[in-house]
């Protein structure tokens, strides 16, 4: 029985290796076809399409091969723990369960993984967000129009917000109107921030209203918001800071200070 169990697993270790790296041998290419068949009925309960959407990675194709490298990584490390556990313990069921567990917390960090991701993006177009604001508002201000100012800042910036203006823009060449790429822009950067600005400029864009006006108050109010961002990430940094000195130093500096007094006391017992 052990022996079955061992052989099993030392056959699952290079199954799974090989469906993250996709060798082109006909074995892999079926497991890889089945994977891929599982991956496109597996029900999407973490919101995964969403989250590549956010990151620009939407499409089928993308979905289907991170679901693919999901699975890979979790029968390798679930064959992994079941036969160095299997080979050390000897134990079956010992070696079930640790392969059970390695394989969710694969399943669960790279999930987290994609998370952490989708956050630093995030959190990098709000701080990209007032120097973007402010180019847009002395664009139009100089007598752009709206299209051509999102084209001159996709075409000079850098960043993840400029890269959100430039599928704005390819939206707008292939055909869509602008309200509605800019309301694709606002679903697919789920920020409050983003979301804000783009209702207030779709909305001045069809009622007439003056864009400069309404680009400068959400300019004033994105300076606002970065400031108490930072102001609140130096709060947190200055805790942390404390954390040594409480623990650390502030014990040892008071060991200093009483350990010539308990010295003589020492002594003078003695």
């Amino acid at each position: 029985m052990n022996a079955i169990l061992f052989v099993t697993a030392l056959l699952a270790i290079p199954a799974g290796f090989l469906i993250v790296i996709g060798d082109e041998v006909d074995a892999i290419e079926e497991a890889q076809r089945i994977v891929r068949k599982n991956a496109k009925k597996s029900g999407d309960r973490t919101q995964l399409r969403s989250r590549l959407e956010e990151l620009g990675r939407g499409t089928e194709r993308e979905y289907v091969d991170f679901r693919i490298k999901q699975y890979g990584y979790c029968a390798a490390a679930s064959a992994l723990s079941f036969t160095v556990v299997l080979v050390l313990l000897h134990n079956p069921l010992l070696a079930l369960f640790s392969a059970a567990l390695l394989g969710v917390l694969t399943y669960v960090l790279m999930d987290r993984e994609l998370t952490q991701e989708i956050k630093k993006r995030r959190e990098l177009i709000e701080s990209e967000f007032p120097a973007v604001i402010e180019m847009l508002t002395l664009a139009i201000a100089a007598g752009e129009t709206p299209m051509s100012a999102m084209l001159r800042i996709a075409n000079s910036a850098d960043g993840q917000l400029a890269k959100e203006f430039q599928i704005v823009v390819a939206g707008v060449r292939s055909g869509l109107p602008l309200n509605e790429t800019l309301d694709a822009m606002g679903r697919r950067v789920k920020s409050v921030m983003i979301r804000r600005f783009v209702d207030a400029l779709v909305t001045a864009t069809l009622r007439g209203a003056p864009l400069v006006e309404v680009l400068s108050r959400h300019a004033v109010e994105a300076r606002g918001n970065q400031r108490n961002r930072v102001m609140g990430a130096a709060g947190k940094a200055e805790i942390s800071m404390m954390i040594p000195v409480v623990f650390l130093i502030l014990p040892i500096s008071i060991l200093f200070a009483l350990w010539p007094s308990l010295t003589n006391l020492n002594m003078f017992a003695s």
